[in-house]
């Protein structure tokens, strides 16, 4: 199955999920088209293409953040990937005057906790005083249907290069963010965002860093591994996962140096994220990279006498 029909497959089935009808149809547009669907956004007259149709009736998600804002809401939906242990419905919700809200559905137990997990995370930020970082605000979590509904306050996103010194400053910041200590316990080691990747930062406006997906942030952990992180993700763009993953490896100096590790610790460092990483998938019974032992074993047996 190509990626457009796996989309469109997985559209189908969102469709039924978020407008179960009964309702009049509300005509819908695939942006750019229906082979490379990225969007399902309410028709315009000057869309091309087929339309598509949804239930417009008081059961669907358009309804109920209707009602969530005490205003008419229409909503644009993403359409996801294929084979994602984190997929599920993301929405834009617009009212007459433009969008009002991001809107993350947990549609799996997985999904469940990851949007539960951020709603937490993002109640913990509002009460951190962040210089360099900003990240959404909640306006609504709740539930609906049996799903679980987050609505964070929408960011700017404005394509063009992080300076190497502000995404610096936003992993240091956050890196310094008291997870454990906020619930009454003192924390041990750094948190960190846990999938700072280039596609979930953009800078504001006044020079700070714009930071959204909270869901994977952690706490105990290694200083540096969101930067370890957001260079796998980079090379992962044009490497295969054992490539990248020995590269981490090799320029952990280089990438971590700004936060005053020796080569030694940064190593470690690099060795213990790509660890976690795969932990992650594990526990996630998902496997985008590929077998662990094809990719992160032969690395760490040649990295033995440091773990």
């Amino acid at each position: 199955m190509n990626d457009a029909r796996a989309r469109l497959r997985y559209l189908d089935q969102t469709l039924d999920l978020l407008f179960p009808g009964p309702g009049d149809p509300s005509p819908y547009t695939l942006l750019p088209h229906r082979l490379l669907p990225r969007r399902l956004v309410p028709r315009a007259w000057w869309h091309p293409g087929r339309r598509v149709t949804v239930p417009s009736g008081r059961d669907g998600i358009e309804s109920h953040l209707s009602e969530v804002f005490g205003t008419p809401v229409r909503v644009t939906l993403r359409v996801r990937p294929a084979r994602r242990a984190n997929r599920k419905p993301i929405l834009e919700a617009r009212a007459a005057d433009g969008p009002i809200a991001f809107v993350k559905i947990g549609d799996t137990d997985l999904t469940r906790e990851l949007v539960a997990h951020e709603a937490r995370t993002l109640a913990l930020l509002a009460g951190v005083p962040l210089k360099t970082v900003v990240p959404p605000a909640v306006l609504h979590h709740g539930s609906w249907r049996g799903l679980s509904v987050l609505a964070l306050t929408p960011l700017p996103v404005r394509r063009g290069r992080i300076p190497a010194d502000v995404l610096t400053d936003a992993i240091a910041e956050i890196a310094r963010v008291p997870g454990d200590a906020a619930r009454g316990t003192e924390g041990q080691g750094f948190s960190w965002h846990g999938d700072l990747t280039p596609w979930n930062i953009s800078r504001g406006p006044d020079g700070r860093l714009l930071v959204w997906d909270w869901e994977r942030f952690g706490t105990g952990v290694p200083l540096g591994l969101d930067a370890v992180h957001h260079f796998f993700q980079r090379a992962l763009r044009r490497d295969d996962p054992a490539t990248a993953a020995r590269a981490c490896v090799a320029r952990s100096l280089r990438i971590l140096a700004p936060f005053g590790l020796s080569a030694a610790e940064a190593r470690l460092t690099a060795l213990h994220y790509l660890i976690a990483l795969a932990g992650r998938h594990a526990a996630d019974g998902h496997a985008p990279l590929g077998p662990p032992e094809l990719w992160l074993t032969p690395l760490a047996d040649s990295q033995e006498t440091l773990l």
